[in-house]
């Protein structure tokens, strides 16, 4: 005779409403808690917005109104972002977004943000954790630009945007700022931290303006084989080596 579950092995079958959410591909945790917060997330039809509830597999969960399958289908995509996309996944005043260019079933999400008129990489996953991850300083991945300036770069102001310099109160990280050989106007660096536009307000606070702006690599992915605009979905290597940059894998 089959014994009925034990109480604790019960408990053991509930897990934090955030978990599920992230478990499910919609965020990651943090993300999942905003999300409670803002009351858009209901559970079998009643608005929940307690951090800390729990859910049963068997429960309807659904975020804005759309049911969340606890089944994660993983998806990884890197976009050549062009001009003129927001990087968000829907826009208030009608404006085009890098998910118009990937018209798949799947939600998915930017890893960071790039602004309206800078280009090239851009990653979009459901996978909140690795997303979380590789857009925290704490995990120090690179992003490597091509910068457009208005005026060559002087090799003093190079050397002090690698050493670090204060904005908003705060300074920031080392950089690796390369000038090229050809035209001193063209410059590439590297950034292990992602604060938001951050490219643009080191060269401005050295007294340049950037014209141009390109993302040419984010940890060991490129955009190398794709046109402006076009999207390809990463191989398997790909993502276990993006894993690996912060410590999941």
């Amino acid at each position: 005779m089959k014994m009925p579950p034990s109480a604790s092995a019960a408990r053991e079958q509930h897990i934090r409403l955030n978990k599920f959410l992230a478990d499910a591909g919609i965020a990651s945790r943090r993300k999942a808690d905003e999300l409670i917060a803002r009351g858009v997330v209901k559970v079998n039809g009643r608005v929940v917005t307690e951090l800390g509830t729990k859910v049963h597999p068997g429960d309807l969960v659904t975020v804005e109104g759309k049911p969340v399958s606890p089944t994660k289908h993983l998806t990884y995509i890197v976009l050549n972002k062009p001009k003129d996309y927001i990087t968000t996944t829907s826009d208030e005043r009608g404006r085009k977004t890098v998910l118009d260019l990937v018209p798949l079933k799947t939600r998915l999400y930017p890893v960071g943000r790039l602004d309206r008129n800078t280009t090239g990489v851009l990653l979009l996953t459901n996978d909140g954790e690795l997303a979380a991850r590789l857009t925290h300083p704490r995990y120090g991945v690179e992003r490597e630009y091509i910068v457009g300036l208005d005026k060559p770069l002087e090799p003093r102001h190079a050397a002090q945007i690698a050493r670090g310099v204060e904005l908003d109160g705060e300074k920031t990280g080392p950089a690796e700022v390369l000038i090229s050989p050809e035209d001193a106007r063209q410059v590439s660096i590297i950034l292990r931290e992602g604060k938001n536009r951050e490219v643009r307000r080191l060269f401005e606070h050295v007294g340049y303006e950037v014209r141009k702006l390109h993302r040419s690599r984010y940890g060991i992915i490129t955009v190398r084989g794709l046109s402006r605009g076009e999207y390809r979905h990463l191989s398997r290597q790909e993502v276990v080596a993006l894993r690996q940059l912060v410590g999941l894998a």
